[in-house]
């Protein structure tokens, strides 16, 4: 992995490509993976074109809101063919509220996963955060569902070109009840996702990483390669239960949540 951390792209190359990227979010059309035009292209360059579309987006004088894991499951990994989880940031604008609507043209092809959201009230920095860290640095634990839209034509990308997409961030709810870790089997937490009455997805907590907590501390010791820290009252998205159920305009979904309630949104 020691070619991770350096940039085979120059840093006009990591411009343009985040305007690309950025671009067929913001209007909603495909673009092919990028890794298809820079093979070269190395984890640095990728997260290095995230981290740009980010500026653009504070640039703008959009808020960033929080942090969501991907690919988080071992299932998940093995069938997109890659090695290790990857994370994204959530803009403001990503936000529906809890029973709100999603306006289905703003999106390409979305799909929806049922998650957890982790909100700290002590600071978590990489490296060697581990699952114990977080459960002692988190103040609450709430239900969430990710929107997830890759902007890669026919939901086909490598982990490069996921994680300079943003790693297909692009909605987000979050509601239900929040409670306090030590009051929740994180492991056993069952979740229950229906489209329109139809039970599609059931899964467990230990779907992601073993524990979702394991997820949170991922991300931390991620966030510390770059120097950057997980600060008290970050919301993190620890990634999916559930696999990622495609969506409709005009489908309902509901979410049930072990001990946390239900969450639910409607595709207009």
């Amino acid at each position: 992995m020691a070619e991770a951390y350096e940039n085979k792209l120059t840093q006009s190359q990591i411009e343009e490509l985040a305007i690309h990227c950025e671009n067929a979010e913001l209007e909603a059309y495909e673009i092919t993976k990028i890794t298809d035009d820079f093979p070269q292209m190395t984890y640095k360059d990728a997260f290095d074109i995230q981290w740009e579309i980010r500026r653009r987006k504070e640039e703008r004088g959009h808020k960033i809101v929080g942090m969501k894991m991907g690919l988080t499951s071992w299932a998940k990994m093995a069938q997109m063919g890659v090695e290790q989880p990857c994370y994204g940031f959530l803009a403001d604008y990503f936000s529906v509220p809890e029973g709100g609507e999603f306006e289905f043209d703003e999106l390409i092809h979305p799909k929806i996963e049922a998650e957890l959201a982790f909100v700290l009230k002590d600071e978590l920095k990489g490296p060697g955060v581990h699952i114990g860290d977080v459960l002692r640095a988190t103040d609450f634990v709430m239900p969430a569902v990710e929107v997830i839209d890759s902007r890669y034509k026919d939901f086909k990308f490598d982990l490069k070109s996921v994680i300079a997409d943003n790693s297909s961030s692009t909605r987000f709810m979050t509601g239900g009840q929040m409670a306090d870790v030590a009051d929740l089997d994180l492991k056993n937490l069952g979740v229950v996702m229906e489209i329109n009455g139809e039970v599609v997805q059931t899964g467990a907590g230990a779907a992601v990483l073993g524990h979702p907590a394991a997820s949170v501390a991922m991300l931390a010791n991620m966030m510390g390669e770059r120097g950057e820290s997980l600060p008290a009252g970050s919301f993190i998205m620890i990634g999916a239960i559930t696999a990622a159920v495609q969506v409709n305009k005009g489908d309902a979904f509901t979410v049930r949540y072990q001990g946390l309630g239900t969450l639910s949104g409607k595709f207009v």
